[in-house]
Parts: structure tokens; sequence; C-alpha cells
């Protein structure tokens, strides 16, 4: 967007018009105001989503109440800063997400292709170090593309042509596709456009707008809701906007200076046959049969699924991975599985699931081609209902539905029961050895020794998916209050 300080804006306008008729895009960029605004300010109040976290596969995610949104987007740096204040609603919906107690503040930046999170000021008055946040720079771009004045500037500057319908398409110069409608009134109603998702593929992330309100000259939506993957994501009411606000969005140091360390993975022992896989936020479990292997888990992305991969080959040679157990449908616990599939492995996952997947993974990749999608091949699965075992005579491998848990309804636990190890995901997250135990111990993990109960099962170790340590049952047992 900095190009359009390079001429005027009635010499940009005036490039869209492909004839002398009334041009929508002219129309909107005269009706919202767009000349004047260099910077915006919104505040408001809403809800917002734990995208790719449903309770069942392909259902709507968890909602989280906004209690205040205060975002400011400067248009000229293509920079933004957001600053949300959140708490549960009551009763908690189901599904997954991160849960929190009172309210919770978030605030994340961008600016260019630079992304960071401030953590709060701590009780002591210590400034936490800003968190680079890599990742995230590509999807919190597209969000300043995808207000309404951002839509017109962007359009503009791409040298689009709205048709007599309204509809507005162009390519950025990064690549980042975008179709929008304007109105008879000259208001953006819709805008769409594509992020790369390791579940969704190209995920259509698709914002509407409605309830227009003049601000000081500035028309300015105070409805936006939006979806993505076909979810709802975001739902706000603004209250006020305050146009050509001061931004001053500054990348600090040490995100300047961050350079992301490239993924990679460990194997430990557990057991003969039995590695503990980590070096990351999520684990996997590699469980070696007589001509091939299990896995237990492909979290994250390709990148984390190829480098889980790459440690089980070297950890158990010249044997292939047959499988790969997918403990449930959360994105963070299914975003690695495509490489998996790709390699030639068989999806075992709770039978709620497999629609869902085959659905996703049938969608377009081409923001991301990855292996699955360049390799064409069908993803086969194995569908668990309450419990199913694979063995090679020699090796049981058990997998078993967790029963009434608030997270998902399609959740699996692994139960080795020669090792008596038990392999989670989610329910149990051990804190480090020696750690007191949470003053109020989690739902889920409550729900998961009940069924650890329930099943009969007397596990010497738990390899939890996430955490810094092997557990025990008497580690289980004190977090869950017992």
């Amino acid at each position: 967007m900095r190009t359009l300080a390079k001429l005027s804006f009635a010499t940009a306008v005036a490039l869209t018009c492909s004839s002398c008729g009334v041009n929508p895009l002219n129309a909107a960029a005269e009706n919202l105001g767009v000349e004047m605004v260099n910077s915006i300010r919104l505040e408001g109040e809403g809800t917002n989503f734990s995208v790719g976290q449903p309770y069942t596969a392909g259902q709507e995610w968890p909602r989280v109440n906004i209690v205040s949104y205060a975002a400011v987007v400067d248009y000229d740096a293509g920079s933004m800063q957001v600053d949300i204040v959140r708490e549960q609603p009551e009763p908690q919906p189901r599904g997954g997400g991160i849960r929190f107690a009172g309210r919770q503040r978030t605030t994340q930046f961008v600016s260019g292709m630079s992304a960071w999170n401030q953590p709060p000021t701590q009780s002591d008055g210590t400034r936490p170090d800003p968190q680079p946040q890599p990742g995230a720079a590509a999807e919190r771009s597209v969000q300043i593309l995808i207000t309404p004045h951002g839509f017109v500037k962007a359009a503009i500057e791409a040298g689009a042509v709205a048709t007599e319908g309204g509809e507005v398409s162009f390519t950025t110069s990064d690549g980042t596709r975008v179709t929008g409608t304007i109105n008879e009134n000259g208001e953006v109603e819709r805008i769409q456009s594509w992020t790369d998702n390791p579940v969704l593929g190209d995920m259509p992330v698709e914002t509407t707008f409605s309830d227009y309100q003049d601000f000081g000259g500035v028309r300015f939506p105070t409805r936006i809701q939006q979806t993505q993957g076909g979810q709802p994501a975001l739902d706000l009411t603004i209250s006020a906007v305050l146009p050509n606000v001061v931004a001053d969005i500054t990348v600090p140091e040490n995100v300047v200076t961050f350079e992301p360390q490239p993924l990679s993975a460990t194997s430990e022992r557990v057991a003969p046959g039995v590695f503990y896989i980590k070096g990351g936020s999520h684990h996997s479990v590699a469980i070696e049969m007589s001509d091939h292997v299990i896995v237990v888990e492909g979290p994250q992305s390709e990148e984390r699924g190829l480098a889980v991969i790459e440690t089980v080959k070297q950890a158990i040679p010249n044997k292939p991975i047959r499988y790969i157990v997918n403990t449930h449908v959360h994105f963070d616990h299914s975003g690695g599985l495509r490489p998996f599939v790709a390699d030639g492995a068989t999806v075992v996952t709770h039978e709620s699931n497999q629609a869902f997947y085959q659905q996703a993974w049938s969608a377009p990749r081409t923001l991301n081609p990855d292996q699955l999608a360049q390799a064409n091949v069908q993803p086969q699965f194995m569908a668990v209902a309450e419990q199913a075992e694979l063995t090679d005579g020699r090796r049981r491998v058990e997998m078993h539905r967790i029963a009434d848990s608030a997270h998902t309804n399609g959740f699996l636990i692994v139960w080795l029961p020669a090792e008596r190890i038990l392999i989670e995901a989610d329910a149990f997250t051990p804190g480090p050895a020696g750690a007191p135990p949470p003053e109020t111990p989690n739902p889920n993990t409550v729900n998961l020794y009940e069924n650890v109960q329930r099943l009969g099962l007397n596990p010497r170790r738990i390899l939890a998916l996430h955490g810094p340590r092997i557990a025990t049952l008497a580690d289980l047992r004190t977090a869950a209050g017992m």
C-alpha cells in the first residue's frame, strides 16, 4: 500500500475507471472517505472463536466473549495493533482452545512481514520482551487488507477494475488473492481472501460489513463478521471509529533480529521399541512392530510432521510407518498428518473425524502445495468407535475413546498393555518435576483419570503429548485432585 503515497489519489482512482460512467470502486472511495484516511482506530466488542478447536469435527468452533476490542491500522505503513480483552462465556462451550480464568488481554502487532505479541506488564511493573510471531505475519497482514478502506486502497493500487455489479478482484504484489463486493451505495459489503492452513489448505477468509455509519466524515461499518474455512471466527460490533490517529508501530529490535530455529525432533527410548519423540510444544510416540512402525500423533504442520518422520526413521530404520494414530481432530494435533499419508501411512482416528478429513484434504492447496498434494495419494483410514487394536502377534497397541470428555467427542488414548504405557494428548499436561499441583483440577484431567479407572488401566508411565516430562499414575491422580 506504500505505492499510493507516490501518486495523487485522484489519479489513482482514475486509473481504475474503464469508462466515463460511475465506477463502483470510485463510488466506494468517495463514499467511505478513503482519500482522507491514512490510519484508523476501531473500538468495539463482540465474540471470537477458537479456530480449529471444535467439539465435533466440522462443527462450530468454541466461542469466547470479547469484552473490548481496539485496533489501530496504519494503511501507509502496512502495520496494525490489536488489543483484545476476552472472558469465557458461562457455561463454557465444549471444545478446545486456551482456557483461562477471569479476563485475558492480548496485544498483537504486524508491520510488513514482521509479527509479534506484547505480553502484559507484570504485577511488579516489569514489561516483558515482545514475543516474535513470524508464522502469524501473513495472516495478520491479510486482516489489514480486508478492512473496507484497506480493500479499496489495495484495489486501486493493484489497478483493479470493478464490474458493473460491483465485483472487484485482484492479486497483491505478495501474491494474496482478494475479491470483494461493493453495493450500489458505495459500501464494501463482502471481502474474501485465502490463507494457507495445514488442515484446510487454501482456507477461505470471508468478511462481511453492514450497518455503515458516519464517523467524522468517514463511513465505516458498525458490524463486522468473519468466517474462516466456512466457520464463524469473529463477530464485532463497532462503537467508535477515529480516523488518522498516530499509529506509532515500530518493529522491536528483538523481532527484527529474530531467526526462528529450524524444526527438529529428538527421540528418547522409554521401553524396547517405544520412542518418545519430542523437540517442540507437541510430542509424538513411535512404536516398533515386527515389520512396520506405528506413530502416535502428527501435530501442527507439514514441517513438524516431516521432522517427526525423519526422527522416527533414524530411531527405527528399515521399517515403514504403516499407521499414524490421531488422538483428536483439533488443528494443532492434526496439522502434521498429511506428510504421513504421503509417506504411505493409514490414518487411525475416531470415526467422527474421517469424513471431515476426507473433505478438508480434498480442498485446493495452491498456496502451499504440500507433499500429499504433489503425490496425489488417496488417504486411507482406520476408523475407531469405542476401541480398536493393532497387533503383530507380539505387541498389542490399543486405542480407546475417552468417554464424556468436554474437549472433543472423538478423543482417543493409546494403551500399551505389556509395557503399561499410556499415551494421551491435552487431557493431562504434567508440569515440571516438583511443581505444585493446580489449585483447581482441570476438568479434562479429572475426566481422563475417570476413564483410566473405567477401563481398568494401571499405567506405569504416561507419555503426555504436551509437557516437559514423563509422568506417572500418581502424577495424574494428584493433578486430578484425588
